[in-house]
């Protein structure tokens, strides 16, 4: 079904989460744009200017890097003034309230964790863009110091003391999936009885199979997306209303 307007779609999602018992939301680009965060397939989105640094051309450039590096601190303020949106603090609240195990993101600028759900219940498909990591021995390196080196020695490129390369924690093209972040994902979609996917294009595999799956195992689909997807067809409710108008109603201090 296809929510016809606002009330319908809140007075359908009521019902359906009240009903639930296990409820997994799927999140993307979409529900942090009310934040200030760009996405990145839209006409004024990041790619629209900025073609994506393939992960083997990161590998094998130092410019390729220098360049990624430069990106990532022009968007700096974007992502360290961004808060969360109402979808985010929504979800948080169903969290609370224990009907959510874990939120399965592809979004990387930790929203999710700072509306208030454990770390350790974000599922991030796509990695997270507020820290980086060796890609040899996956140290964690913090974004700041990186920083301050870059700009003060002539864009000198991170190294970790045991040589590797060091990235943002997020999946760039080309680069495998996280294999426990996937395996976790499929492992809450088998389990859950409704699928939130809130604010997902659903174009990009293997993540968009995640809501697919939740419905093959017997779970209600919920679309909440400004724009149409390929997936509403199987979906039991369909909201093509703002994303934070929609689940403002369900955020509760």
């Amino acid at each position: 079904m296809i929510a016809s307007d606002l009330d319908t779609a809140i007075a359908s999602l009521r019902d359906l989460i009240g009903e639930a018992e296990r409820i997994v939301p799927f999140t993307g680009a979409g529900i942090s744009t009310e934040c200030g965060i760009p996405d990145f397939r839209s006409p004024s989105g990041l790619w629209s200017n900025n073609r994506p640094i393939p992960f083997d051309e990161y590998v094998a450039s130092a410019e390729a890097r220098r360049e990624a590096w430069r990106r990532r601190f022009n968007i700096e303020a974007t992502f360290a003034k961004a808060k969360p949106g109402r979808g985010h603090l929504a979800l948080a609240s169903m969290y609370r309230m224990g009907k959510v195990p874990g939120v399965v993101t592809q979004n990387i600028d930790n929203l999710h964790q700072a509306s208030g759900v454990a770390p350790r219940d974000v599922v991030e498909l796509h990695g997270n863009t507020t820290y980086a990591t060796c890609l040899d021995c996956g140290r964690r390196h913090e974004l700041g110091p990186i920083r301050t080196r870059f700009e003060a020695n002539g864009e000198e490129l991170p190294d970790c003391d045991c040589g590797g390369i060091v990235k943002t924690a997020t999946i760039s093209f080309g680069q495998a999936m996280p294999e426990d972040a996937m395996r976790r994902a499929q492992q809450l979609a088998t389990d859950c009885d409704l699928m939130l996917a809130v604010g997902s294009s659903l174009v990009v595999w293997p993540a968009a199979g995640i809501p697919l799956l939740a419905k093959r195992n017997g779970a209600l689909l919920v679309i909440i997306n400004r724009e149409p997807t390929e997936f509403d067809e199987f979906a039991d409710l369909v909201v093509r209303n703002d994303i934070g108008d929609a689940l403002a109603p369900f955020i509760h201090h």
